[in-house]
């Protein structure tokens, strides 16, 4: 084998390599059966293409002769009985369409069958005779791509969003199987520049199709938090309210003794939450406290407790030792980040830009001699008293309460 087609193979086998590392990575940090499924198809049908362009006999030529036939019959096929009902499963399996689950399900059953026939003949067939084998691999090859092809073009025809994007993986998949196997046939007329092409489209396919992976598998994850979301959180932001909220209140304030430190409780209260109700809906309230919890959560961090006393006021707990920086810091950065104003969208999806009217309440305690509700209801009039300052009130402000804490 040529030194430039070691280097262009050698070149897609490190995509891969890299692509399968990050694949490791998503097992590892979420342990879903989703992202192993994902690990295992870059892996598994990687290797299948890894095999076409004899690499692997390049790097090890004390391989047996037989080996490699049989994987180079068989590996393509069963790589694409898995790909094929990973697709069915991505797309959302017997729930979301029985047609497309149909086709996905009995044609991985038949390609995997397929696969084992053609690993079979390849351990009784003459080494010097493998021609005919590998072409009958390619042909059967490419009926995973068909089958792909009419169940995600069926997706996208029942609205699925991603399913589009996944057509330009298809396509890369069409072109990417052709490729490997007419350089595995050393089809007449092929060189460098077709070597350099079928290792590009190999990467972007699995690029693609890893990137498709993992988003929804982030959708899958996002619903499946939201189904569960636990007693005493906020629908929308997901923070705890109520009783939650003191819970979370004393936790830290009790840590916070233990390390000899003083608390901080900041309210930040939205005096104008409800400013653009009337007119665009209901739905640009939780897009407000979305957005405003995402904003308070990265100025204050992860380690401080944020909730949620009512709907328009925001908590945060900060702890403070000599070693923290000062709060002062921390209380500039929320009412910068927070008082930015946003775009929101209305009912009529017309974009419409809110600018918060903030108000912020600031008490620093012993942890060992406050109590937490004592400390948040001070906080809070503290907040309302100094949004009332900045702005007065009008005919759209809404008085609210805090949730009951039983």
């Amino acid at each position: 084998m040529p030194v430039s087609e070691v280097a262009i193979w050698s070149a897609m086998l490190g995509g891969l390599l890299t692509l399968a590392g990050l694949a490791l990575g998503d097992v590892i940090n979420h342990r879903t059966v989703a992202a192993a499924r994902n690990l295992m198809f870059v892996v598994f049908t990687g290797a299948s293409c890894v095999v076409m362009t004899g690499l692997l006999e390049a790097f090890f030529p004390f391989l047996p002769g037989r080996l490699m036939v049989v994987l180079k019959a068989s590996l393509g096929p069963m790589a694409g009985a898995m790909g094929l009902y990973f697709i069915g499963t991505w797309l959302g399996g017997v729930r979301e369409d029985a047609q497309v689950h149909k086709i996905t399900t009995w044609g991985a059953s038949l390609l995997l069958f397929a696969g084992m026939a053609l690993a079979l003949t390849a351990t009784q067939a003459d080494l010097a005779h493998v021609r005919p084998l590998l072409i009958s691999a390619a042909v059967v090859n490419m009926v995973p791509v068909l089958l792909a092809l009419s169940a995600v073009m069926r997706a996208t025809q029942l609205g699925d969003p991603l399913a589009p994007w996944m057509l330009l993986a298809i396509a890369c998949l069409a072109a990417m199987v052709l490729g490997h196997y007419l350089h595995g046939l050393d089809a007449p007329g092929l060189g460098m520049v077709s070597q350099l092409f079928t290792a590009v489209i190999t990467v972007t396919f699995f690029l693609i199709a890893s990137v498709l992976g993992v988003i929804r598998n982030r959708q899958a994850r996002l619903l499946a938090r939201l189904s569960r979301l636990e007693p005493g959180s906020d629908a929308a932001t997901g923070l705890h309210t109520g009783a939650a909220l003191i819970a979370d209140m004393e936790h830290a304030f009790w840590r916070t003794a233990r390390l000899q430190g003083e608390c901080t409780v900041v309210c930040l209260h939205l005096n104008n939450l409800y400013e653009l109700t009337e007119t665009g809906g209901s739905t640009i309230e939780q897009q407000i406290q979305v957005t405003v919890s995402a904003r308070i959560r990265r100025a204050a961090g992860f380690r401080c407790v944020v909730g949620l006393y009512h709907p328009r006021c925001f908590v945060v707990v900060i702890y403070t030792d000599r070693h923290q920086p000062p709060v002062n810091e921390t209380v500039g950065r929320l009412r910068n980040m927070v008082g930015q104003p946003m775009i929101v969208t209305d009912g009529k999806h017309t974009r419409q830009v809110f600018r918060p009217s903030l108000g912020m309440g600031v008490v620093t305690v012993d942890p060992t001699r406050a109590a937490p509700l004592d400390v948040l209801n001070d906080a809070e009039h503290r907040a309302v008293a100094d949004a009332s300052a900045n702005r007065p009130s009008i005919e759209n402000d809404v008085l609210t309460a805090p949730s009951p804490l039983s």
